[in-house]
């Protein structure tokens, strides 16, 4: 599967989706990693700690960002899950440190995702909510910014495997 079939799939998996054509799928899946492909990559300017406390029975959280503290939790519990993930597929190009690298760009291209470039993205997804005569409202399009992350974060991390894959084989665990 390409990064755009599995951000279709991404999609499609979030609600308010379910009943949306394929092509406007496709379109917004299309928009939103060409949208991160011209994100500048940037050395990440925020502190990173290490904690366990990523898997719970029904939830795998690799990393998580503090405004406040401009801190990201990367948490190790679930970066091991994912490594044993791969491993179990054959991955063997995905190495820790590039997982690791991967779960701060991540979080680090959310925060990034707000103000101006949200306006971006919103502009470039074009997904209108609302007309009156000319004027017309933008809405939001729930899970284009997991794509612009994911694709972000294999950009910024040096991963040679997809982050959409990745994801895509943990959530085979869940079933």
């Amino acid at each position: 599967m390409t990064d755009e079939d599995l951000a279709v799939a991404l999609l499609r998996a979030t609600p308010t989706h379910e009943d949306r054509s394929d092509e406007q799928l496709r379109g917004w899946a299309a928009t939103a990693l060409a949208f991160a492909d011209e994100l500048p990559v940037e050395p990440p300017d925020v502190r990173v700690v290490e904690e366990s406390g990523g898997v719970t029975d029904h939830l795998v959280t690799l990393a998580e960002y503090d405004t406040r503290t401009r801190t990201v939790t990367v948490r190790t519990d679930s970066l091991a899950l994912l490594a044993e993930v791969a491993t179990r597929k054959g991955w063997t190009d995905v190495t820790p440190e590039a997982l690791r690298a991967a779960a701060v760009a991540h979080e680090v291209v959310h925060h990034r995702l707000h103000g101006g470039l949200a306006r971006d993205l919103r502009r470039r997804l074009d997904h209108v909510v609302c007309r009156v005569g000319p004027l017309r409202v933008r809405g939001h399009v729930v899970g284009a910014d997991e794509v612009v992350a994911h694709r972000y974060a294999h950009r910024a991390s040096g991963l040679r495997r997809s982050p959409l894959q990745l994801s895509a084989a943990l959530a085979e665990l869940g079933g």
